[in-house]
């Protein structure tokens, strides 16, 4: 039983919440970008919070069911058709054979979640359902491409869960200092802190550019460890965030580092829109 892709969308891709242990091996963590919103969908549905879901950003594919399931969608809003009715979004739904789901563009947001009882059962490879290349046979969904599903005829799921977030209106990332912060004149880490950044249309799930009108600059440095989330300053004076495809080490200033939910926040930012920064310290950890 599956789900048949009739059209792809612009770029949708199967992520569960990543794969750890491999990291020494040159191995991506990748996983979804809002992984919040993931969870949502599939706490929605009953499932393991680490079950397969359907990434889709910007704009989203025509899908056909086979079989008898339940789905939801979470995260930005899209616009979405069951066959010819719309569908609200973080509402489990139950699908039959032959139902066909339309998912358009986002209205706020880029990225939502599809997830369907059971996961997505597609290959599971170093632990992890999550689509690279390299790693996986498949990056994207292509046209005539069929996802494997567990039919699914039980009681619909109805999850009690926090109140939906919301995903455009903070223009402030929570951060830590990051290892090379204190490398940077006092005036700098000012004005690293205080300025606002534009996200670049060029931003993807590797990366996200931002670029400031003030002039910053930091001295390269030896390899070094990094992670989603770390917040390098390239000599061009932009910064750029890792996301969760983000390789494993690099030579540029690690100056600040993404606080774990602001990560999914910011993967919800669109191209052109402005940010800055909050430094939060790190949590106090007791000792027994």
């Amino acid at each position: 039983m599956m789900i048949e892709v009739l059209k792809p969308g612009l770029y949708t891709s199967v992520q569960d919440l990543g794969r750890f242990g491999h990291r020494n091996e040159g191995v991506p963590i990748c996983g979804a970008m809002d992984q919040q919103a993931a969870i949502r969908a599939n706490q929605l549905l009953g499932n393991n919070k680490n079950e397969a879901v359907l990434e889709i950003t910007m704009m989203g594919p025509v899908l056909k069911f086979t079989t008898h399931s339940v789905i939801v969608l979470t995260g930005a809003r899209f616009g979405a058709k069951l066959n010819d009715g719309e569908i609200a979004i973080n509402s489990p739904i139950k699908v039959q054979p032959n139902d066909v789901l339309t998912i358009g563009s986002a209205s706020g947001g880029v990225r939502c979640y599809l997830a369907v009882k059971h996961g997505i059962l597609t290959e599971r490879v170093l632990g992890s359902r999550s689509w690279y290349g390299g790693i996986t046979s498949s990056t994207v969904v292509r046209q005539g491409i069929a996802l494997p599903i567990t039919p699914y005829e039980g009681r619909l799921a109805r999850k009690e869960i926090s109140e939906e977030r919301e995903l455009t209106t903070d223009k402030k990332i929570e951060v830590f200092k990051g290892p090379e912060f204190e490398h940077l004149a006092p005036a700098m880490q000012q004005m690293l802190l205080s300025s606002s950044f534009t996200i670049s249309p060029q931003s993807n799930r590797m990366g996200y550019l931002l670029d400031a009108e003030t002039s910053l600059t930091a001295p390269e440095i030896l390899t070094a460890p990094v992670q989603p989330g770390t917040v390098q300053l390239t000599p061009s004076g932009r910064l750029l965030v890792l996301m969760r495809d983000a390789q494993v080490t690099g030579g540029y200033a690690r100056v600040l580092q993404l606080k774990a939910s602001a990560i999914d926040a910011l993967s919800q930012k669109r191209g052109g829109v402005t940010v800055g920064f909050k430094a939060i310290d790190l949590p106090v950890r007791s000792v027994t």
